[in-house]
């Protein structure tokens, strides 16, 4: 049986067969305040009748196909004027079609759609500040079919009609403009020939805000959406001003004017992923809507998410991927381009965007392709249940890693002239990675077959190494890059491959107790070893630093005396590419066993307090907590952990008053505060009795400093009653439900566990918020007694639940923390008994992965 699954081949034949030309989706939301019709609700509080027409023309008389569905109830189906027996062609979420005509064919089906709780379909929120409900849709991969009969597969594309009956007062946005309403009655017009999965609605008493894009005489409305709780923190003119750039920048690059009507942002609650390119209706998790003060990191990644969403307005939106093995280009398309758009556009704020990609995209990236489930970038996507946890490190940033190499290897101009050759030919058509190869080839004159082939169909990382010979006087006598294919890791598919890389050389040397760089050269490098002539007869420089400005996709490790350098002097490169670089290097070696956690953070401590980049700084601060909690000795942890501590309250004093240096060092310090001073500390911040100039203790500070409180056991639920009553909101809640399930009792964990394990009743982000609060890294002794009912839950609960809710628990409660043998063998004994699926059992491998991993950290560093 097929359940909720569709494989590959069979899209392919049914795109074989089916030309679809229009839907017209009729939907009554009316009853959304109030939950909608009791019955098989999917979580969200009950059913709404959905009225699907579709039209489809057929290649051959009396063919038999199917169009997927996934409702409580169906009423009719009618195939062409023909009523059919519901009952007996509705199964495994898809009704069959027996007997098609050759030619026009139309198909109506009346069904009960259920609202969701769990981000996927049609999602239902109810404000805890006003009490009113608020609906968003989210169809990417499959769930379009949650909310009306479609043929979902993106090459299916169609024009979509909506009509939504909302309550009174509602408003409704959907692809195309939005219409006047006839009392209560919506009727949009068609939108262009788009995939199912980016089609939406969101409905509701959302506030909102507008303005315009003008260019060349054109006018785009735009508008910006959030709930009215919201408002007052809702920053719309930055976000225009952001959008407006892209704008900009991307229908230069592109030479394809914006492809839609009109173009709105819609920040809703209880979003799984960060934004959804739905066309002109582009959905962002309300997050973004700073309610306290947060750093310029997190305005720069807002921002590179909003241009990655308008980016997929043509990549993904007008022109479509065939097939989801195509997904990693979609995705890496929007990150490239959106990360470009910040580092070159004219008056952008955050020009050394590079910097955060080499810093946060790439470092995930790397960990995600030495997991055991690593695999191509052009991954072998034969079914949705692939596709549905193949929205990964390597799908996103290492397929955008690899375009930033693409484009160094066949130039800028000579890429993006492709691209606009590519939007032309293919415009509200299906591609494959092909017809993207083609284009590039002729406008750049390279051979994209071998590239494509060791790039986008092995998995895997390579490393580059210098080799450098110097004679008596301290010159260059010959330097070579080595390129190594280490082995993949055990269990993964495929052979190791040496890859060729278009990278860049950067010769360093100190002035003024500055690392600035005197000598830059690029180059191809191929095969085990290229030599580099041009520093031959050269000064050796005090830094060598392989794959500068970070074009290529390689671990780079430094020669003994750039090592020592850089180990002194980390914090002194003039620019932050450098030091990311340098410092993601240390991190990767940390990681691989190489550098002894207790070392890396006395690096981290060395030169921290020079580095100016606030996102660099952040990052800094989530590796030394990671390496501590996972990699570090455990009878050194308490030590490093009360070393890092101290060197975050010393550094959060030094910080200038109100800088974003100071608010990042606040939220280190109190993610770790463990003495009772320092614990006093914290609490008075929170009482207002203590006070460090400049540092506002707003809301969302004031729940990072109960969360530690409560997770030492200093906060009790009367204190947790008292934050949520000042904060009477949906975040609030979510904070509130963190806290509690922190406490450091076995009754509190008890409670957490049956809320989230053996009920399923919470809504998606308070899922993810108890999971939260229930891993304390310092009650490991606490949390021992659930690894044994996590292997004997988990398969059923993948089973019985959605896929955003089943992957939340079987990431988030696995027994990470338990870093032992005794944690791999129950993993290996479960996956020998369990049969899991194909998508549980990767999310098994790689988090059994890093059990192997911390092992190994942990051996080299009580080796140190």
């Amino acid at each position: 049986m097929p359940g909720t699954n569709l494989t590959r081949e069979e899209a392919q034949q049914r795109a074989r067969l089916l030309t679809v030309d229009a839907y017209e989706i009729d939907l009554d939301l009316s009853g959304a305040q109030e939950g909608g019709t009791p019955g098989d609700d999917g979580n969200g509080g009950g059913t709404y009748r959905s009225v699907t027409t579709v039209r489809f023309d057929v290649a051959e008389a009396g063919a038999d196909s199917f169009i997927d569905l996934v409702a409580p109830a169906v009423h009719e189906v009618v195939l062409n004027g023909e009523a059919l027996d519901a009952d007996a062609v509705f199964k495994d979420s898809r009704i069959a079609l027996a007997g098609l005509r050759a030619g026009r064919n139309e198909l109506r089906v009346v069904a009960d759609c259920a609202y969701t709780n769990t981000g996927e379909g049609l999602h239902r929120f109810v404000d805890p500040v006003d009490q009113q409900a608020y609906l968003y849709t989210q169809f990417e991969v499959p769930d379009a079919r949650r909310v009306f009969a479609s043929f979902e597969q993106p090459d299916l594309k169609a024009t979509f009609q909506f009509t939504v009956k909302a309550p009174e007062g509602w408003t409704v946005i959907s692809n195309s403009p939005t219409p006047e309403p006839a009392g209560t009655l919506w009727r949009f017009e068609p939108t262009p020939r788009i995939s199912t999965y980016v089609t939406a609605l969101i409905v509701g008493p959302y506030h909102s805000v507008h303005s315009t894009y003008e260019k060349d005489g054109r006018t785009v409305p735009l508008g910006i959406y959030c709930r009215p709780s919201l408002a007052e923190h809702l920053d719309a003119e930055e976000i225009f001003a952001v959008t407006r750039q892209g704008f900009d920048w991307f229908q230069e690059k592109f030479d394809y004017a914006y492809p839609f009507e009109k173009y709105d942002q819609l920040f809703v609650p209880e979003f799984n992923a960060g934004a959804m390119e739905n066309a002109g209706a582009v959905t962002i998790r309300d997050q973004y809507v700073f309610r306290s003060k947060v750093t310029d990191a997190a305005y720069e990644v807002r921002a590179e998410t909003i241009l990655h969403e308008l980016a997929h307005m043509w990549f993904g939106d007008l022109v479509t991927m065939e097939w989801w093995n195509d997904l990693w280009l979609n995705e890496s398309f929007a990150t490239y381009t959106s990360i470009a758009c910040q580092a070159y556009a004219p008056g952008s704020k955050w020009p050394h965007s590079w910097t955060t990609f080499a810093n946060s995209m790439k470092t995930w990236a790397y960990r995600q392709d030495q997991l055991p489930s690593t695999h191509p970038i052009m991954a072998e996507i034969n079914d949705l249940d692939d596709v549905l946890v193949n929205f990964d490190g390597i799908t996103y940033a290492k397929g955008a890693s690899v375009l930033k190499q693409l484009v160094a290897y066949v130039g800028t101009d000579e890429f993006f002239q492709g691209v606009q050759a590519y939007f032309k030919a293919h415009a509200y058509g299906n591609t494959r990675l092909s017809d993207l190869l083609g284009a590039l080839e002729e406008t750049s004159g390279r051979d994209l077959k071998t590239w494509s082939k060791k790039w986008l169909e092995t998995a895997g990382i390579n490393i580059l190494r210098p080799e450098i010979e110097v004679d008596a006087d301290g010159v260059i006598t010959s330097f070579a890059v080595r390129q190594e294919a280490p082995a993949l890791p055990a269990g993964a598919k495929g052979e190791p491959v040496l890859r060729p890389h278009r990278i860049a050389v950067g010769a360093y040397d100190l002035q003024d107790g500055k690392l600035v760089r005197t000598r830059r050269i690029e180059l191809d490098v191929d095969g085990e070893l290229t030599p580099v002539p041009q520093l031959t007869g050269e000064r050796r420089p005090a830094v060598l630093l392989l794959n500068d400005d970070d074009l290529s996709y390689a671990k780079v490790r430094l020669d003994e005396e750039s090592l020592r350098t850089v180990t002194e002097h980390l914090g002194d490169f003039t620019e932050s590419l450098p030091r990311a670089l340098s410092w993601a290097s240390a991190w990767d070696m940390t990681r691989d066993g190489e550098l002894a956690t207790r070392d890396y953070l006395s690096l981290v401590l060395s030169g921290i307090g020079k580095e100016s980049d606030i996102g660099v700084v952040q990052s800094l601060h989530r590796q030394v907590k990671l390496a501590l909690d996972l990699y570090a000795a455990p009878d050194w942890r308490e030590t490093g952990l009360a070393a890092w501590t101290a060197a975050a309250l010393e550094q959060l004093r030094a910080a200038e008053p109100g800088s974003d240096h100071q608010l990042a060092w606040a939220r280190a310090f109190a993610a770790a505060a463990r003495t009772d001073e320092q614990l006093d500390l914290l609490q008075g911040l929170l009482e207002g009795t203590q006070e460090i100039s400049g540092l506002a203790i707003d809301t969302e500070l004031r729940w990072s400093l109960l969360h530690r409180l409560a997770a030492t056991g200093r906060a009790d639920e009367k204190a947790i009653a008292a934050e949520l009553d000042r904060d009477k909101t949906s975040a609030g809640e979510r904070y509130a439900a963190t806290c509690r399930a922190a406490r450091p009792t076995a009754e509190a964990k008890a409670e957490a566990w049956a809320s989230v394990v053996e009920s399923d009743r919470l809504p998606n982000s308070t899922q993810e918020s108890v999971i939260g609060g229930f891993v304390q890294t310092d009650q490991r002794e606490l949390l021992a007694p659930y690894a044994e009912k996590y292997f004997a839950a988990v398969k059923d609960i993948w089973n019985s639940r959605s896929h955003e809710m089943a992957q939340q628990i079987a990431v988030g409660l696995y027994p990470a923390l338990h870093i032992s043998q005794e944690t791999l063998d129950a993993t290996d004994a479960w996956l020998a008994s369990a049969e899991p699926s194909a998508a549980l059992r990767r999310l098994m491998t790689e988090s059994r992965a890093g059990i192997e991993r911390a092992l190994k950290a942990q051996a080299a560093d009580a080796a140190a």
